[in-house]
């Protein structure tokens, strides 16, 4: 695998007048778990599908694994695409999925396959319509890594999930990544769930990457500054401020700054990936703002 599983440069897609993604400019190295996140209708689906081939752009260009995607059998055969709603086919038997893996896929892997299933307490020989919502989308899993794939692309795939199966999906996700040291994209808008599996992290709001870049160095240049009350222009240089409060008294401001916020006015404190998200979506949604237009270049940060 090379050092990079997929790169945009000025991606953009519009419908008519609607544009779904704007100007889409990405780096993602292999050997992440990357969390896509933001709000519905920000543009998630859009990349993916991208990402995956169902999609072309209107302008600039994606690469996925090297090559334009689904430039061919071979490069759709590196990678694996779990869609939303996890969608399997209900006539079907659970083994008759298998069989049909195995037909399509070069590199289908019918051990690991069948390993899954048994270990899931999935009757093959029961149809995918009667399956319960966790069992589907583990099914949809086990077609999507028996190919072995290089990079799994997953679009919202617990959203519908209660949090017992939410939590075994991402189990069996991340023993496959520990196995065969595959890279993956992983959307949601819940971030918890991004929180406890991914390594790095995009941010989508209002159809342009605001954020993106490995969790640990992003969290590392995120904080909370509550002291009183003052006026966020009057902040340091290089300190951008994501989201604002203010009291008669007291500011509490959520800032990203290259360095560490040195202002004995403050008090400094560090965010959570839930508390950088939410002031990346916030900021976006302000009264008076327009995110399509004016949004802030993303900062991308990488080793």
């Amino acid at each position: 695998m090379g050092s990079t599983v997929l790169q945009a440069d000025g991606l953009t897609k519009r419908y008519g007048r609607r544009t779904a993604l704007a100007d889409c400019t990405l780096s993602i190295p292999a050997g992440r778990v990357v969390g896509l996140v933001g709000p519905n209708g920000a543009g998630k689906t859009t990349l993916l599908h991208h990402a995956v081939g169902l999609l072309t752009p209107t302008s600039g260009r994606i690469e996925v694994l090297g090559r334009r995607p689904a430039a061919d059998a071979a490069q759709l055969a590196r990678v694996g695409f779990v869609a939303q709603d996890t969608p399997v086919y209900g006539t079907l038997t659970v083994a008759d999925h298998l069989r049909f893996g195995a037909r399509t896929n070069p590199g289908w892997d019918p051990k690991l396959a069948a390993r899954r299933i048994a270990a899931l307490g999935i009757d093959p020989d029961q149809k995918a319509g009667r399956l319960s919502g966790g069992q589907r989308a583990q099914l949809a899993l086990t077609l999507a890594i028996a190919k072995r794939p290089e990079l799994l692309v997953l679009d919202e795939p617990v959203a519908s999930l209660d949090p017992l199966a939410r939590r075994e999906f991402l189990q069996s996700l991340m023993e496959f990544v520990a196995e065969h040291d595959a890279s993956v994209i992983l959307s949601s808008h819940l971030v918890s769930d991004l929180e406890r599996v991914c390594d790095h992290l995009i941010v989508l709001v209002a159809s342009r990457v605001r954020i993106a870049g490995d969790v640990e160095e992003l969290l590392g240049s995120h904080y909370r500054l509550v002291g009183a009350r003052r006026d966020a222009a009057a902040l340091p240089p290089g300190v951008e401020v994501l989201e604002e409060s203010h009291t008669d008294r007291q500011s509490t401001l959520v800032v990203r700054s290259a360095t560490p916020v040195d202002d004995p006015s403050f008090g400094v404190e560090p965010l959570s990936l839930e508390d950088m998200v939410l002031a990346y979506m916030a900021g976006a949604a302000a009264p008076g703002t327009d995110p399509g237009t004016h949004a802030a270049p993303a900062m991308e940060v990488s080793r």
